[in-house]
């Protein structure tokens, strides 16, 4: 499949990005991952394996659209929820659970 990462077109398949990242470990995931094999790889990190660029010449969009049209799959961060000005922890959960449903 060809795709543009960083402005450069690459053809990828999904057996090449398997071979690219076979012994490669890991690093500690702290955003957006993408599950090859039976590990689960920064997004960031498998872009730089498969395009042998550096990391700050494409962004984690670019890898992550690449990897999910290639059969990959791919995890977004959790994004943390801000609490609300003035609320104890305890009101902060219970905004986030919302209101119960009648049944």
């Amino acid at each position: 499949m060809r795709c543009v990462i960083a402005r450069f077109p690459f053809e990828l398949t999904k057996s090449g990005v398997l071979d690219s990242m076979k012994g490669v470990k890991p690093e500690e995931i702290v955003g957006d991952s993408v599950t090859i094999g039976r590990r689960a790889y920064p997004v960031k990190q498998v872009g730089e394996v498969v395009t042998r660029q550096d990391r700050r010449d494409f962004s984690a969009d670019e890898v992550l659209r690449a990897m999910t049209k290639l059969g990959f799959t791919c995890r977004s961060a959790a994004r943390a929820a801000v609490p609300a000005p003035g609320l104890s922890p305890l009101q902060h959960a219970s905004a986030m659970l919302g209101t119960p449903v009648a049944v």
